[in-house]
């Protein structure tokens, strides 16, 4: 078959102690995680960052966390991917994973995008401490214009539309509570996620202005492969529109539907997540079940994901 691969990067969420382990022993991703200088960016050493849940999830140390495995992954991917399928097709990426996003498609430099990763979860972080205790919380099962009404009546917002009934809502947690004791009573699900600020919505408009002047600072060149903006689901055609949508996917809901149907668009056969998780895959899959969509975290070695992609190949 003609092969058009896809790379998708998560966001926050789905980290976990193991989430470096395939990459351990590959010399290319270990040589980044050096270069990297992971551990600088986190609030404690990285193993001891990686033992406690607390730190783990901690979105000062997720954000950096998050993008250094998934850059990490890519530079032991890279060569021997282009030798099964070419260059991507399409790169996308979710949340904090558009940083990632962003480097694979050759916008900033690697290393210094670990950087980046952790002076945005400052910022954010700074932002959501001045207001009153905020997070995320999954909603499906009913039609996005109730969900989105709902959310209204009670305060909340829309962070990221996912599907026709599910979405990722943001704001206050008492505002979402109140949401969710309203949305269930009318036959919805809900479930809070282990994210403990409200990105994607007007609530981190404080963050705005110095995670703007840190993205300043990086020269950005034009995107290689299609790059999908995640408040858009559109590509991405030059260094200064990637710059202002970067900032603006801070309080702009993600459309990560959309982003979905433009991997159709473009005429993408197989998708791999970089993962940690798999929750992207699952969601492809679920929209578009004729692509081929895996996770690095469906496999126990980095040569087993190579090996299904060879397959896919065939």
């Amino acid at each position: 078959m003609s092969l058009r691969l896809a790379i998708l990067c998560p966001g926050q969420g789905a980290q976990h102690a193991g989430m470096f382990d395939l990459l351990r022993d590959d010399p290319q991703a270990s040589a980044f995680l050096a270069q990297s200088a992971l551990s600088a960016h986190l609030q404690a050493p990285l193993e001891t960052v990686l033992a406690d849940p607390a730190q783990l999830y901690a979105n000062r140390n997720a954000q950096p966390l998050i993008v250094a495995a998934q850059l990490a992954a890519w530079q032991a991917l890279h060569a021997p991917l282009a030798a099964i399928a070419g260059a991507p097709a399409v790169v996308a990426g979710y949340s904090v994973g558009e940083l990632s996003a962003y480097a694979l498609a050759g916008l900033i430099d690697p290393a210094e995008t670990v950087a980046l990763a952790a002076q945005r979860a400052a910022a954010m972080t700074q932002a959501a401490s001045a207001q009153p205790a905020q997070g995320l919380m999954a909603i499906g099962g009913l039609p996005l214009a109730l969900i989105q009404a709902c959310l209204a009546r009670h305060g909340g917002h829309v962070a990221i539309v996912t599907g026709e009934d599910t979405l990722i809502a943001g704001g206050a947690n008492a505002c979402l509570q109140a949401a969710a004791d309203a949305l269930v009573t009318a036959g919805a699900r809900t479930a809070l996620l282990p994210v403990g600020l409200a990105s994607h919505t007007p609530l981190m408009q404080s963050a705005t202005a110095p995670f703007a002047a840190e993205l300043a600072a990086h020269p950005l060149r034009s995107p290689g492969p299609a790059l999908l903006a995640g408040v858009t689901g559109q590509a991405i055609t030059d260094a200064a529109q990637a710059r202002a949508l970067l900032v603006r996917q801070l309080v702009e809901p993600i459309q990560w539907a959309a982003c979905m149907d433009a991997l159709v668009e473009r005429g993408v056969t197989v998708a791999l997540e970089l993962g940690p998780g798999a929750a992207l895959s699952r969601m492809l899959r679920e929209r578009h079940p004729q692509i081929a969509c895996r996770s690095l975290a469906d496999f126990r070695s980095l040569s087993g994901a190579l090996a299904w992609l060879r397959r896919q190949a065939d």
